[in-house]
């Protein structure tokens, strides 16, 4: 009995084992648990990204093959490092700093030595890696680009670095992520998802084969491809008249809130940050200090708005009740703030709303911004006012789009001037330079555009946005297709788009009408002034101009800012109405106009001294 009952003790331990160990091979085994066994080697199958389109289906991006060669630290034998290196085409010193690098990640698990290897490399190597235990290639798949525009939308991607690994653990060293623009925006959308193939090795450390018949292996997932709403020829055509000048363009669809070009200039050719010179190239472009081509000035640099700025004064006063559109105030080729004089180059005589408008009358907008603040009992309920206004046509902070960055331009509070002058102790005269788009207020070229697509819808706006389409399918996002509503009223858009129209039949910007195309628009020319030895030096003015067309019907709203661009018409005036005739025409009839901004260059104002550090405008870095 002693027996038996001892023999079946020791069997049902024996089932109890047996029990235990199958559930955990067959039921409870995961990836995670093989990346722990030493005998079990992960080798992963990267997929393509997504191939990025723009909004008329024409490539933008797509994929090349390259190979990296990758190490498995612990499995690398005695090897003739200097033969290695010559074969592989690296220093010596280079390779010890990636083998120890390796090393120090995991000495069991693979990371990249040399990444991004040519097909020509390639084919070079792979016959001869067999001698050299430890290392192997790696398919990969890197960026090629179908255009030499919109770096600053794209993007690029590079390999991820430790605080990458830290913070998603989704990816492994060597892996590639998307550093900017649509590629960070949009990663989790364009890497796809990598495959994994796990294989078996003896007490040998060979490979015997697939770990379980491969049932754990998982195969890769192509990225989606993305259709963004950027117009690639347009795109290409503003960059190439942005040649030799320093600024923004964006071009907004007003009905939807699609971005059809956001241009920085200067900019740089996307390919430049692909394969094995990315980084030479990179630490090029980021220690341009005069140029700053990695700089996107067309949603981050925060300049003073000048006379476009004076619409939205023209609007908050219609809405306040303080004007109308036959309310005149005299011009005396400027006006006075106490006794001290300011210029406006109207001509002189008396201004209502429509000419004020059209001839860009300093004196008219002066005796508007105060008659808005008079209204109010106190100057702090007037500043909340106003402030209120502007701020509902996406000024003074972020729109809440897609894109990877930029800035919040502003739009002055009380609290902002209490600190300034102390609280009652400032009025409308303190800040009257606002009134013209100069004095404290900033906005980005982007908001720029934004705040046109508002007049021309009359009085409402859409996010502005990049993503147009996910694997050919429309994608709706609520925040982008939902309308956001000024505080202005309709009918107060009319009297000013009418001034708008006529700054191109009578007004600053006869000279650069378009045959066939009826166009509203303001032009801007903004003081530039900066600190040399401690003297406030004046330098060449900016060229800004704001436009939408057809005014009825509007296609496009568009916003151009020109470091250094002398007056509104000369330089931002004529390449806005080229981009607009390029949109809505598909060619250009003006051939003498397009060849003359093609050609002509600023590069002779940015050569004087200082034009390379960073100067201000009123008080703001632009």
């Amino acid at each position: 009995m002693r027996k038996i009952l001892l023999s079946s003790i020791i069997i049902i331990i024996g089932i109890t084992f047996l029990g235990r160990l199958g559930y955990l091979q067959i039921f409870s085994f995961s990836p995670d648990q093989a990346l722990e066994d030493p005998a079990i080697k992960r080798i992963y199958d990267y997929p393509e990204r997504g191939y990025i389109y723009d909004r008329n289906g024409k490539l933008l991006v797509g994929n090349d093959p390259a190979y990296d060669v990758m190490v498995i630290p612990r499995e690398v034998r005695a090897l003739d490092t200097l033969e290695f290196c010559n074969l592989l085409g690296v220093g010596k010193e280079k390779f010890i700093k990636e083998l120890r690098k390796a090393r120090i990640y995991s000495p069991r698990l693979p990371s990249v030595l040399v990444p991004q290897l040519s097909k020509e490399d390639y084919a070079r190597l792979q016959e001869k890696m067999r001698h050299y235990q430890g290392f192997y290639i790696q398919k990969r798949s890197l960026r090629y680009y179908d255009t030499p525009s919109a770096a600053n939308v794209l993007g690029y991607i590079s390999e991820v670095n430790e605080r990458d690994l830290a913070k998603n653990p989704y990816y492994v060293q060597g892996e590639l992520t998307g550093r900017s623009g649509v590629e960070k925006v949009y990663e989790d959308i364009l890497r796809g998802r990598k495959g994994v193939q796990y294989l078996q090795k003896d007490r040998f450390n060979r490979d015997i084969g697939p770990y379980k018949d491969g049932i754990l292996d998982t195969l890769p997932e192509q990225g989606k491809e993305i259709h963004i709403t950027i117009d690639k020829q347009l795109q290409e055509y503003g960059e190439r008249l942005m040649y030799g000048k320093r600024g923004g363009i964006v071009a907004l669809e007003p009905a939807t809130g699609e971005i059809l070009s956001m241009i920085s200039g200067p900019t740089y050719d996307p390919s430049l940050l692909v394969g094995r010179e990315r980084s030479a190239n990179y630490s090029k472009l980021h220690y341009d200090s005069i140029s700053k081509p990695l700089f996107d000035r067309s949603i981050s640099a925060e300049g003073s708005p000048g006379s476009p700025f004076k619409t939205l004064n023209a609007l908050v006063a219609l809405q306040e009740g303080v004007i109308t559109t036959g309310t005149t105030f005299s011009c005396y080729n400027g006006f006075y703030v106490g006794r001290t004089k300011r210029g406006c180059h109207c001509g002189g005589g008396t201004r209502n709303l429509n000419v004020g408008i059209y001839k860009s009358c300093n004196a008219y907008f002066a005796g508007t911004f105060r008659k808005i603040y008079e209204k109010f009992p106190t100057t702090d309920e007037a500043q909340d006012a106003w402030e209120k206004h502007m701020r509902s046509f996406g000024l003074g902070g972020y729109l809440g789009s897609d894109l990877h960055t930029g800035r919040p331009g502003l739009i002055p509070s009380k609290k902002y001037y209490d600190k300034w002058y102390g609280d009652n102790r400032w009025s409308s005269s303190y800040i009257i330079s606002n009134s013209i788009g100069q004095g404290e207020v900033a906005a980005t070229p982007i908001q720029l555009a934004n705040m046109t697509a508002a007049i021309a819808n009359r009085g409402h706006f859409f996010t502005p946005h990049l993503l147009k389409k996910v694997d050919g399918e429309d994608i709706s996002n609520p925040e982008f297709v939902k309308p956001k509503h000024t505080t202005i009223d309709k009918e107060h858009f009319e009297p000013v788009i009418k001034g708008m129209a006529d700054v191109y039949n009578y007004g600053t910007g006869r000279w650069v009408q378009i045959p066939d195309i009826e166009i509203a628009g303001k032009t801007g020319t903004v003081e530039n002034y900066t600190v040399i030895d401690s003297v406030k030096t004046q330098l060449t003015d900016h060229s800004v101009f704001v436009a939408f067309a057809p005014v009825d019907k509007p296609k496009i709203a568009i916003a151009v800012y020109i470091e250094n661009g002398y007056y509104g018409s000369r330089y931002a005036g004529h390449i806005a109405s080229l981009m607009i005739e390029k949109y809505l025409k598909g060619e250009i009839t003006r051939k003498d106009l397009e060849k003359r901004m093609l050609e002509k260059t600023l590069e002779h104002e940015y050569a004087k001294p200082y034009s390379g550090e960073e100067f201000k405008i009123n008080e703001y870095v632009w």
